[in-house]
């Protein structure tokens, strides 16, 4: 890791600012050199591209990325028995998790069986009373009337359950962590499975349902039938994979940059209500993915009906599409406000402690916010997080978020297979779990055991990949900056340091956001510094009163009432010679 950026050892957020190394920095220069611009250059070297490889990262083909189904365990086996249920008109059922990548896996198998003029079956068990997952109660009531049942999302390690699906197959499509034996099921495809390679492992379920539809579509086509295009569906697709904080790298990249394609064609009723319910403006993007569209679906599952999520996104009536959406809409805002409580509460918790683990807990924390709670933890402390809502008989619920470099599913995991949860499992960077309320203290105690072996041994930074000033901070820039994108998880966009800026003015906007209007004394630049309330960065402005301030940040294209202006979305400041150069 390089030196720190412009001398800044401690910033506003408590970090340092690192710039490349010197490696990166030769290969930068390599990658100009083949005449990219400067700045991309920095941020592909950054990214590990190499000099060879940056026209190909810069023009992603799908065709190219795009693992064979067949690579995958029981793909095969699951595209046939698919086949072979619309061929003999079947009664098929879809068992989906509640949230958007278990909504959008649902949703593409009722597309595509559309398609041939069957409907499915929905299930999308209740959060509070049913829990994550398959239930023996669910899977015995849907085996008694159906024929094949499509558990999404979910399933993996659902023995029991599943065992009570007596008389009808079932298929798992999944990507959650397997254990080391599988349910006694038609098929189990999951790149997480143990007995799979693992270089398939950061896809989200979506991404593995339409691989078993492409693979599903190819045997159509050996039998002289045609299936549905499969990339018309890449909508649902991006969707999940953003949604579920899949890293943005590899064919996951490719699939969301075809996917918002599909999505700015506003085909689909569901998702044409969302964006317009939620003002999406301007082309669509991860971030329109991430944080407009996604968290408004996850609303459904957190504090409303578990399958409205998934009923939006497959419905193809609109009227019905602008009504689940204005009431997803609904369920969001309250979803904030109880956020907002909570997240309050524990972070108090959280920064009384000490050590790689931030974890709090709660009486009357709803199950279904925890998660968003946990992020939001995750992104003040840059720790893996943990929190855990308290029930009235007994059990508690929480989530978990992680950072680079920490499995937390695994721990989980680890943590349930010793008995010191309940019920436990996720993916590298979320888990769930349910544990006794006793036992919420051992448990922490033994996950921050866990999380220290594996978490790196450094403090928090934040990479910057170039200095910028304000009149280099162009329209043109950020487009030629937006062909290394969509960023997202594990693929963080272009971050830039503005030395010795002045704050012309300030004004505190939303839920302690700033608006900062800033020079360098030749040009101005627009700045928008999110939750800068709580974070330090409010506190830092007011301290330099007037003074010059490094700012790091990212650019982009605020649009508002039809003007177009860049601005930089400010992660981070810090005072010179406090801490700084």
């Amino acid at each position: 890791m390089g030196d720190a950026y412009l001398g800044v050892t401690r910033s506003a957020t408590g970090r340092a600012w690192v710039g490349l190394d010197p490696a990166q920095e030769r290969l930068a220069e390599a990658i100009a050199q083949g005449g990219h611009p400067h700045v991309l250059a920095r941020h592909l070297a950054r990214r590990g591209v190499t000099a060879e490889g940056a026209a190909g990262f810069l023009d992603p083909k799908l065709r190219d990325l795009l693992p064979d189904p067949t690579t995958f365990l029981d793909m095969d086996r699951a595209a046939a028995r698919l086949v072979a249920a619309v061929t003999r008109r079947e009664r098929i059922a879809v068992f989906a998790d509640y949230d958007v990548d278990g909504g959008a896996s649902a949703a593409l198998l009722i597309w595509w069986l559309r398609h041939f003029g069957r409907e499915a079956t929905l299930y999308v068990p209740d959060r509070l009373s049913e829990g994550y997952g398959p239930n023996a109660p669910a899977m015995a009531g849907l085996a008694s009337a159906h024929d094949l049942i499509l558990c999404v999302d979910c399933g993996t390690v659902a023995h029991e359950a599943l065992a009570a699906a007596a008389g009808a197959d079932v298929i798992v499509l999944d990507h959650h962590l397997g254990q080391e034996t599988l349910p006694d099921v038609h098929a189990v495809v999951n790149p997480c499975r143990v007995d799979e390679g693992g270089e398939h492992a950061h896809l989200c379920a979506a991404a593995v349902v339409f691989l078993c539809l492409v693979q599903a579509n190819r045997r159509l086509r050996d039998d002289g039938m045609a299936g549905p295009d499969p990339m018309a569906m890449l909508d649902l697709v991006a969707l999940a994979t953003v949604a579920d904080v899949a890293p943005l790298v590899g064919v996951n990249r490719a699939l969301v940059r075809a996917g918002l394609q599909v999505l700015g064609r506003r085909a689909r009723p569901g998702l044409v209500a969302l964006a317009d319910v939620a003002r999406m403006d301007g082309p669509p993007s991860a971030y329109h993915l991430g944080y407009l569209l996604g968290p408004r679906i996850n609303a459904g599952g957190r504090i409303g009906a578990s399958d409205l999520g998934a009923r939006l996104l497959s419905t193809a009536d609109a009227s019905e599409a602008a009504a689940l959406a204005a009431r997803l809409d609904g369920l969001n805002r309250e979803r904030r406000a109880m956020e907002a409580r909570i997240t309050e509460e524990a972070l108090a918790q959280a920064e009384a402690r000490e050590g790689p683990l931030a974890w709090a807990a709660g009486e009357g924390w709803h199950p279904g916010v925890v998660g968003i709670v946990a992020s939001r933890m995750k992104e003040r402390t840059g720790k893996p997080s943990v929190v855990i809502g308290l029930g009235t008989e007994g059990m508690a619920t929480g989530s978990a978020r992680s950072v680079a470099g920490v499995d937390i599913g695994a721990a989980v995991q680890r943590l349930a297979a010793e008995g010191l949860l309940a019920k436990g499992g996720g993916h590298r960077m979320a888990a769930g779990l349910s544990v006794p309320v006793a036992g919420v203290g051992a448990a922490m105690a033994r996950l921050e055991a866990l999380v220290a072996r594996q978490g790196p041994s450094d403090g928090p930074a934040l990479a910057v990949d170039a200095t910028l000033m304000p009149r280099a901070a162009t329209r043109d820039l950020v487009a030629a900056l937006q062909a290394a994108g969509p960023f997202g998880q594990g693929a963080s966009a272009p971050r830039f340091a503005f030395p010795a800026l002045r704050v012309r003015h300030h004004r505190a906007v939303g839920d302690g956001h700033l608006k900062l209007d800033l020079t360098d004394g030749a040009a101005r630049l627009e700045g928008i510094a999110f939750r800068a309330g709580g974070n330090g960065i409010a506190a830092m402005v007011e301290r330099a009163a007037g003074a010059p301030l490094h700012v790091a940040g990212r650019l982009e294209i605020n649009r508002w009432q039809g003007r177009e202006t860049v601005q930089v979305s400010v992660e981070d400041v810090a005072l010179p010679g406090d801490g700084a150069a």
